[in-house]
């Protein structure tokens, strides 16, 4: 049985608290975005998992679909399988890629093995994994806050645009991207802003890791100003980056030279 993972945007970010656990509140609308992956799961006579495509940091017998895999044979009786991931959401860009893969494992077992779990339970089984992969189990425009774990539905339509999405050859993780945030109350929240027509995100709606990661890596900002220059309605950094999303409006010519950079585009609405 195969299914296509799909990657993540976020529309703006606050980080709006630092937690007694460690752990920060933020707020954010998670908006599915059609880059995707291949996961296939047949069964096998032994549990193996292989991958193709782009490279994938760490050992292979730590891959969150097998972490999946794994959580759900604590309470079923799974039998061995055989998973195959085909990567090409680009990783480490704030794309969800990895919490995508973990998730749609969740979702593909229970239809493989006839589970009949609901939705509540598998977005409990996918919280463990990761923050945002609870996310992707219903996988449609939320809200959310607390640890980017509390969802709310919102009505959020960017279906008149393309998107194109940039991803610079630089790896930036979440601690480094937290660490040079200081967080504080927005003026105005995000789920009130994204209301408002696209044309006036661009003065309202910000993501507070791009100046983070901007000090870290200056070149990043380069990107945002070019997306800008070739004709962006919108463009951000999506969650803790390095990957830019932009949204055009259909039909506009693109052109983006930046070297070095993988560029997806046009890519439909999802």
């Amino acid at each position: 049985m195969i299914c296509f993972p799909n990657a993540k945007i976020n529309l703006g970010l606050n980080v709006v608290s630092k937690r007694t656990d460690g752990y920060h509140n933020i707020e954010t609308v998670f908006h599915p975005a059609a880059i995707k992956d291949v996961l296939e799961i047949i069964e096998a006579p032994a549990l193996s998992f292989q991958s193709t495509g782009l490279g994938i940091p760490g050992e292979s017998d730590s891959n969150i679909c097998l972490k999946a895999y794994a959580l759900l044979k604590k309470d079923f009786k799974l039998p061995p399988v055989c998973i195959h991931l085909h990567k090409n959401i680009p990783i480490g860009a704030g794309l969800g890629g990895g919490s995508s893969d973990g998730a749609f494992t969740i979702k593909l077992l229970n239809s493989l093995f006839d589970l009949n779990l609901s939705v509540p339970l598998m977005q409990q089984y996918a919280a463990e994994l990761g923050a945002d992969c609870a996310f992707f189990i219903l996988n449609k425009p939320v809200f959310a806050s607390g640890t980017g774990t509390v969802f709310e539905d919102i009505d959020v339509n960017i279906n008149a645009y393309s998107m194109a999405v940039v991803m610079p050859p630089v790896h930036v993780s979440t601690s480094i991207a937290y660490n040079g945030i200081t967080p504080q109350e927005p003026d105005h929240s995000i789920k009130e802003i994204v209301r408002l027509p696209v044309e006036s995100w661009k003065n309202n709606l910000k993501n507070d890791f791009e100046l983070s990661v901007y000090k870290r890596f200056p070149s990043l900002s380069m990107i945002k100003g070019q997306l800008y220059e070739n004709g962006a309605v919108y463009a951000s950094m999506s969650g803790s980056g390095s990957a830019f999303y932009a949204l055009f409006n259909k039909g506009e010519q693109f052109n983006f030279s930046f070297s070095d950079c993988r560029v997806y585009f046009p890519l439909e609405s999802f």
